[in-house]
């Protein structure tokens, strides 16, 4: 057997030392990059400036075949090489600071109160997942509550319900008490108009443009200094039907000075037509809708919640809110404000992601498509759970922005899984190889795992006819020496790419003489042992699909299994039947 070889002189060392610092590199950040291996060079081999060109190109290659291997494969090539290995630090889980004046309540008790009118993405699933740690530490209570008394602007939609739910728990956040808004509207009836009746809130039959005006001027409107009995018959006609949607709005009595112009004199209530808008949960049986900040005040309260945290938008509505406490002489919670989360090139809003659900249907993937940056989606695209917890701790409770990238996903998915994760083979583009000089049957045993306990299957080869990727064919030639993956190691006889066929003599099966001449490592699977499959890459919002052959022990996995694919990375195997579907996560 014999390598290639290359007109600059220092190949073989710099190959060498680029493969040792690769691996350093992939050890100790998950994933090699050019640069710094480049640097390690330079600075270890300075005389090689001037071939700088030279060490550029075999860097390159060096770092693509790093990139394939599994942590456990690259930790043991290290002690191969006799380098240094990197010792990993354990990821020290961040502890959660203190909640304010838990003393001064004597229990705790939090809530996450998401609205089921999309799925929840990261920035929703923070103040859930440390709302439930923080009820957790401090054996208190966690409530799951869903906020849907909007029907015509933030619609409910009737599967966000339960794949809320399949979200949370997906995250291992469990709670204690549930509830749904638009199963309480008795309650907030009540406090409505018991709040009237005190002169905390008042009917309004004044336009939008009338009230606003009134406000600009800080002066109060006709309706707010009316009797209570007067107000609370208007009440009972809203209740009633007799007034149609912009007709009539409750307000909440607030200071008409307040600097902030949203404060003054808040909508508690307003009139939807159900009828042209009806509930999926109570269809028209309502037409009086509580706002968000009426409803959320009154359950906190009722439900006893003595920590909220939210983000730091909501800071406005804290201050709305209150007043309905200072009327009622109801303590108020304790309020944490997160910053916002952002995941760098993913879509967020839950708006956006409806309107192009809306305008494209076809060219999505459904409600968890692997491009938004849902909980949903990033599970679907192999995204582990573990990996978002990590992310939200790191977060940790602060009132700062976050910007959070793939790559930092991407890295913490990758040591996450790599240790759990089976290992199949994965052909795009298939091209035949037939293998001449192989004895017939030959049984193959392939690991699931290199070093994790996971299983393994086995293969029973009675046909010297195995398919390799077309990329991999068309970098090697006549005589050149190549090594199936954990098989044997074959030399290149003929290659006809028109024909889509190539054909090689098989000389040995010991991996070691592979290395010994720097021959490439690549995956193949047999003829009789592969099924048809796709692989979905998702880039930006667009969505390429892949065609090859995957190994046949696919159909041995689980749908939802996260498995890496053989030198091109980390997919979720998103169906099996009729042929599998793999949806690509990362390298």
């Amino acid at each position: 057997m014999s390598g290639g070889s290359s007109s600059f002189p220092f190949a073989d060392e710099v190959k060498k030392l680029a493969y040792k610092y690769a691996l350093l590199n992939a050890a100790k950040y998950g994933k090699a990059r050019e640069g710094p291996v480049i640097s390690k060079i330079m600075g270890e081999r300075p005389e090689l400036r001037p071939y700088a060109r030279d060490i550029v190109s075999i860097v390159r290659e060096v770092v693509k075949e790093v990139n394939n291997l599994s942590l456990a494969e690259i930790s043991a090539r290290l002690k191969e090489l006799g380098a240094v290995e990197i010792q990993k630090s354990e990821v020290k889980k961040k502890t959660l600071p203190p909640l304010p004046n838990v003393d001064r309540w004597g229990y705790v008790k939090t809530r996450f109160a998401p609205n089921p009118d999309f799925l929840i993405h990261l920035g929703n699933a923070r103040p859930a997942l440390l709302s439930f740690l923080y009820a957790k530490m401090y054996k208190g209570k966690f409530v799951l509550r869903f906020e849907d008394t909007d029907p015509r602007i933030k619609t409910p939609i009737p599967e966000a319900y339960q794949r809320i739910r399949d979200d949370l728990r997906w995250l291992e956040v469990s709670w204690d008490e549930e509830y749904i808004q638009s199963l309480r509207m008795e309650l907030y009836y009540s406090i409505a108009k018991k709040l009237i009746e005190i002169g905390g809130a008042y009917v309004d039959l004044c336009t939008p443009d009338e009230f606003r005006k009134y406000r600009s001027a800080r002066r109060a409107c006709p309706h707010r200094n009316m009797a209570s009995e007067d107000s609370l018959e208007l009440w009972d006609k809203m209740l009633e039907g007799y007034y149609g949607e912009g007709e009539a709005v409750v307000r909440v009595k607030t200071d008409l000075e307040h600097p902030d112009p949203s404060v003054i004199d808040w909508v508690a209530f307003r009139i939807i037509d159900t009828d042209n808008y009806p509930h999926p949960l109570t269809g028209s049986r309502y037409v009086v809708w509580p706002t968000y900040n009426f409803a959320a005040a009154v359950d906190d309260h009722f439900m006893g919640i003595t920590h909220i945290l939210r983000g730091r938008e909501h800071a406005v509505n804290t201050v709305k809110q209150s007043f309905i406490y200072s009327r009622m002489g109801w303590r108020y919670p304790e309020v944490i404000n997160l910053g916002r989360v952002n995941l760098e090139g993913f879509i967020l809003s839950k708006s956006r992601i409806k309107e192009l659900l809306n305008r494209y249907p076809h060219r999505f993937l459904g409600l968890d498509d692997p491009r938004f940056g849902t909980i949903a989606s990033l599970r679907r695209r192999g995204i582990l759970s573990d990996t978002i917890r990590e992310i939200i701790n790191n977060l940790g409770v602060k009132s700062s922005d976050a910007t959070i990238s793939w790559d930092n996903i991407a890295a913490i998915n990758r040591r996450i899984a790599d240790k759990r994760a089976k290992r199949i083979m994965f052909v795009a583009k298939p091209i035949l190889l037939v293998l001449e000089n192989l004895k017939l049957p030959y049984q193959i045993v392939l690991p699931f795992h290199p070093s994790a306990n996971l299983g393994s299957r086995t293969y029973t080869i009675t046909t010297p006819r195995v398919y390799i990727q077309r990329e991999d064919l068309e970098k090697l030639g006549k005589g050149d020496v190549v090594r199936l993956m954990g098989f044997a190691n074959v030399v290149i006889k003929d290659i006809d790419l028109e024909r889509g066929e190539a054909k090689a003599i098989v000389e040995s099966f010991d991996v070691s003489e592979a290395r010994s001449v720097g021959a490439q490592i690549i995956q193949w699977v047999a003829e009789e042992h592969s099924a048809k499959a796709g692989l979905y890459v998702a880039e930006g919002l667009r969505l390429r699909k892949i065609r090859g052959l995957v190994e046949s022990s696919i159909e041995r996995l689980s749908v939802g299994e996260v498995v890496q694919l053989i030198r091109l990375g980390f997919a979720r195997i998103d169906s099996l039947h009729p042929t599998p579907i793999l949806i690509f996560a990362h390298v």
